[in-house]
């Protein structure tokens, strides 16, 4: 299965993280994590950039129809294709997994 995506070692990860996050001010200020920051950095310049602009299918349908197949084409590769760790990391199950990654063309 050929997927789009590095799998950093774990200590280099980590590293990256940590160095992105102590750079970002404000970071952790609200107990948000490295994630929700980003979503909250994100979204803020999203709307931002559309003013008042509205977005059709709603912005909930938008976020989650972007961020769904990066999530799954990054946690399918950091588990080497495994669907069924990948499943399992992910809280779905194997089936709901693969019926995902056929709708998005994954498989």
């Amino acid at each position: 299965m050929s997927v789009n995506a590095v799998r950093l070692p774990a200590a280099e990860a980590a590293k990256q993280t940590s160095s992105q996050s102590a750079g970002s001010p404000g970071a952790g200020s609200q107990g948000q994590s490295a994630l929700g920051e980003c979503v909250t950095r994100t979204v803020r310049r999203y709307l931002a950039d559309i003013g008042d602009t509205e977005c059709a299918e709603g912005l909930h349908a938008l976020v989650l129809r972007e961020v769904e197949v990066p999530l799954l084409r990054e946690v399918l590769a950091f588990h080497d294709g495994n669907q069924s760790r990948a499943a399992s990391a992910l809280g779905i199950n194997r089936a709901t997994l693969r019926k995902k990654l056929a709708a998005h063309g994954l498989l």
